[in-house]
């Protein structure tokens, strides 16, 4: 990186900012989380290299400016994971389960953003993708009983939600107004999911991919008969459709 951003350095390096590159980091991430997903051993190495790059990039953007550098991001970390493991860094007593260290790690942070200034929703990083971020603002939220009592009161708000929809759309709603609609609505699906204990990013990643799926097949089976989506009727794709699904 010194190299690439130093005399005579790549001119796309030295023109790069912590800003300009945030969005290359956030698509890394996600390329090891596919990596995952398709469990592609061989590709997670390489996916995990561009990713850890990323971590050099702004380190060293930031060392340029003095702020701090790669050997303080790693300190920062293993300190910060120390003290979020006193049963195994300060030989306390060890908690009994997973489940048990899940409840000792959110007490941890817990205290640590209590002695932090600000809102309790601060530190949720705006830069998320919006469902996981709508996850972690109602799971915050609910830290401190700010929340609904189960699932079957939320799949109630949902309800009341899309019949705001509805309803927004009959009174010739601005397509501004439709777009919190359906914002809370999405909104109140992503709190179900955590009351039920599912990961809504994972949950929407399996639903796109049988979506991909169930669609080709509608094309190899258009294909049979010689022809491509835009020639076919709404009703012929539909059964296509339904015959992959009952496939599956």
């Amino acid at each position: 990186m010194r190299r690439l951003r130093g005399p005579g350095g790549w001119p796309w390096d030295l023109e790069q900012t912590f800003a300009t590159i945030a969005p290359y980091t956030i698509e890394e991430a996600y390329e090891v989380a596919g990596a995952i997903e398709d469990q592609n051993w061989p590709h997670l190495k390489d996916e995990l290299g561009d990713l850890l790059f990323q971590a050099v990039f702004h380190a060293s953007m930031a060392e340029e400016q003095g702020l701090f550098d790669f050997g303080g991001v790693v300190e920062a970390i293993t300190t910060k994971m120390i003290a979020r493991h006193p049963h195994v860094f300060a030989d306390k007593t060890t908690p009994e389960s997973a489940a048990a260290q899940t409840v000792a790690w959110e007490e941890h942070k817990r205290g640590e953003r209590a002695a932090r200034p600000g809102g309790i929703l601060d530190d949720v990083p705006r830069a998320l993708p919006a469902l996981l971020r709508a996850e972690k603002l109602q799971k915050r939220a609910g830290s401190v009983w700010f929340d609904w009592e189960s699932a079957p009161k939320v799949v109630e708000k949902i309800a009341e939600e899309a019949g705001e929809i509805v309803e927004a759309q009959a009174a010739g709603a601005s397509p501004e107004k439709l777009e919190e609609e359906v914002g809370d609505l999405l909104f109140a699906v992503a709190n179900l999911a955590r009351h039920l204990k599912v990961d809504p990013e994972k949950a929407l990643r399996a639903t796109n991919a049988k979506f991909v799926r169930r669609f080709r097949a509608i094309e190899a089976g258009l294909a049979v008969q010689g022809k491509r989506p835009h020639e076919a009727t709404l009703d012929e794709m539909e059964a296509l459709w339904v015959a992959a699904k009952k496939s599956e």
